[in-house]
């Protein structure tokens, strides 16, 4: 493998995958800007004109900025590799902090925290443009300047607390654990993962959220009801202050164990009746009960392990670091290079598997609707359904081929006739 070659599919695989996503997302923009001014024929008496309109209007203006994301986070990608900003970076460090006086760890974790630093400052704008720009026009912001502020500073001190040890930990294994060290770094970061499932209920998401028990008793007496039809226990139910931030709504289990728990945004306790919040939350529950999530950490599992192997390889070419604009430490370790040149690649790699990622969710939310047909009120999740699109501003006229590639939920038209076709 030479460097010209690792350099040239590098481009071709960066400009492929660019240019498939602006193609999905140019027929996305196009079909919902034709459709824009008719409701389709199985909502007409239930979504009004102005509603669809709006859900229209916010979906052309996601995507206009998605595309400029695409842009930018493409010339950021080959200004990091082939154009030598990754190598710039290490050479600025190592002459910052004194290659001579530093040991190599302590420089490795200083690069990729640089570079984690820089990254997060490079996507500032764009955030700040989607929240106060795109999210503030149609009404969803509610998110004031300090509160952005303080949740961007508490996310980067929680990412450094949590990724700190973690890259450490690689590190070490990456130097002392052998030729295989891939394994046993693939089995600390999937410990990593499982324990984040257990911690983020209880540790981190009351960091950014203030959560309550649900005070009303009359559903809390029919959500116990529903637990009990369907033999499942969680820790609490709690209500979420989701109206700071934005006014999309929304209903989620998470944890693991004895730490599963349900939390409902306030904003969709506000907008919902009874029945319809206890078939949503049976959607959910639905995913419990059918396995979906231990065959999503399968898959990541697998998926995950075939990327640390291929890493394991990678970071013994030289012509992986050579072809990707970076010149490796010949007598040296290089570990702090191949993770972050690898994180960079990866998602290139990854892109073709998108569209099997996404039909395999499609059908597990078709699976759990049916599940919450079963268990619930099918006339009540549908109802339901209509107003979080509503509310969400969700469009109901997709393109078919990229909701195909990249949808995770089914296209509203086909999830309703779904549901009432077993009501």
């Amino acid at each position: 493998m030479s460097p010209l070659v690792v350099s040239l599919v590098f481009a071709a695989a960066l400009l492929l995958s660019t240019g498939l996503k602006l193609w999905l997302l140019g027929r996305q923009l196009r079909h919902v800007a034709l459709h824009r001014h008719a409701v389709p024929e199985p909502f007409a008496s239930t979504v009004t004109p102005q509603a669809h309109r709006k859900a229209a209007d916010y979906t052309l203006a996601k995507g206009r900025l998605g595309m400029a994301s695409l842009l930018i986070n493409a010339a950021l990608l080959l200004g990091w590799t082939l154009l030598g900003g990754l190598e710039w970076l290490q050479q600025g460090v190592n002459a910052a902090v004194g290659a001579e006086v530093w040991s190599g760890y302590a420089r490795a974790l200083l690069l990729v925290g640089a570079f984690g630093l820089i990254g997060a400052l490079l996507d500032l704008p764009l955030e700040l443009y989607a929240t106060f720009g795109v999210e503030q026009r149609f009404g969803f912001n509610r998110t004031a300047p300090g509160l952005f502020a303080a949740d961007w500073a508490k996310g980067l001190l929680v990412g450094i607390a949590l990724g700190g040890p973690l890259l450490a930990a690689v590190l070490v294994l990456m130097r002392s654990a052998g030729p295989v060290w891939w394994l046993w770094a693939w089995g600390l970061w999937l410990g990593f993962q499982l324990l984040m499932m257990w911690a983020y209920p209880l540790l981190i998401a009351p960091l950014f959220n203030r959560f309550v028990p649900l005070q009303d008793e009359a559903l809390v007496q029919r959500v116990q009801q529903l637990f009990q039809r369907a033999g499942f226990s969680a820790r609490g139910l709690f209500v979420m202050d989701g109206s700071r931030r934005s006014a999309h709504g929304n209903a989620y289990f998470t944890g693991l164990g004895a730490a599963k728990r349900v939390v409902f945004f306030d904003t969709l306790l506000q907008r919902l009746e009874p029945p319809e919040v206890e078939a949503v939350l049976a959607h959910e529950l639905g995913h419990f009960k059918l396995r979906h999530v231990p065959k999503r950490l399968l898959a990541f599992a697998l998926i995950s392990l075939a990327g640390f192997a291929l890493l394991g390889w990678l970071a013994q070419q030289p012509a992986f670091y050579l072809g990707l604009g970076v010149r490796p430490d010949l007598l040296g370790p290089n570990d702090a290079l191949a993770l972050l040149l690898f994180l960079m690649v990866v998602p290139l790699l990854a892109y073709p598997l998108a569209p099997l990622l996404s039909a395999s969710s499609r059908r597990h939310e078709f699976e759990a609707d049916a599940f919450a047909c079963r268990q619930s009120d099918g006339r009540a999740l549908a109802s339901a359904l209509l107003k979080l699109h509503e509310d969400n501003a969700s469009t109901l006229t997709p393109d078919p081929v990229y909701a195909r590639w990249t949808y995770s939920h089914p296209p509203a038209l086909e999830r309703l006739a779904a549901i009432r076709a077993q009501c």
